[in-house]
């Protein structure tokens, strides 16, 4: 199995030595290709990010997502272990050495998308779901940071604990720290478990994730048929 994970790695042109091994495909992010892989040297199975360094405006890209990334961790995010270059190596920040980046992170086994196609979910755990969703994304915003691609999609679970954790900060923006949102916050979270009208989505800025979280948690009771 490790030796088919290993040539997997050779065919998506991921170089990080020896440490990593075992490949399995998970998917694509904003930024680059996903795999799960077995770090040996941690004894922890892992999901890594490739993000390729081709020019100028992936390389800002990709700065943004790790500056971003790493000012996070909260129980509802993906955690983010380490960020290296080619071979394995430490980036010490110096990103724009090199031609490509691996984001090592937390390995989820299912995302939302995943479940709701398999059907309906239980009104308890979409209640939890959703409670854990907003609460991720209270800490996310009290950051000052807004995810931008909140969907399903980019929505983990952990289908041993139910535990849910928001991933993917690809888009993500960090927006001017004196900014006030107390105002936005004071609607009540609970709110957004409805859909929110249109001309509410359009004058947002801080809450500009709610809508997506609406979105989210209506899918989710639409396909249990009740309220989330």
């Amino acid at each position: 199995m490790a030796e088919k994970g290993d040539c997997l790695a050779s065919v998506y042109g991921y170089d990080l030595g020896g440490r990593f091994v075992d490949f399995q495909p998970l998917g694509f992010g904003v930024n680059g290709l996903v795999l799960s892989a077995v770090d040996s040297r941690a004894r922890r199975k892992v999901a890594v990010k490739k993000i390729t360094l081709s020019d100028a405006r992936s390389r800002k890209h990709a700065l943004r997502e790790i500056k971003i990334i790493q000012r996070l961790d909260h129980d509802n995010i993906v955690k983010v272990y380490e960020v290296l270059g080619p071979q394995g190596t430490d980036l010490q920040g110096e990103l724009f050495k090199f031609s490509v980046a691996y984001i090592v992170q937390e390995y989820m086994e299912t995302d939302l998308a995943r479940l709701l196609e398999r059907g309906t979910l239980a009104e308890e755990h979409a209640k939890l779901f959703m409670y854990q969703l907003l609460r991720g994304l209270k800490y996310i915003h009290s950051a000052n940071v807004l995810h931008r691609d909140l969907k399903p999609a980019n929505i983990f679970i952990s289908t041993e604990d139910l535990v849910l954790k928001i991933g993917d900060f690809g888009l993500a923006r960090i927006v001017d720290q004196h900014y006030s949102h107390k105002a936005s916050q004071g609607l009540s979270l609970t709110l957004w478990l409805i859909s929110p009208p249109p001309s509410i989505t359009a004058t947002l800025r801080k809450g500009a994730d709610r809508p997506g979280a609406a979105a989210v948690g209506w899918r989710g009771e639409g396909a249990g048929g009740r309220a989330a």
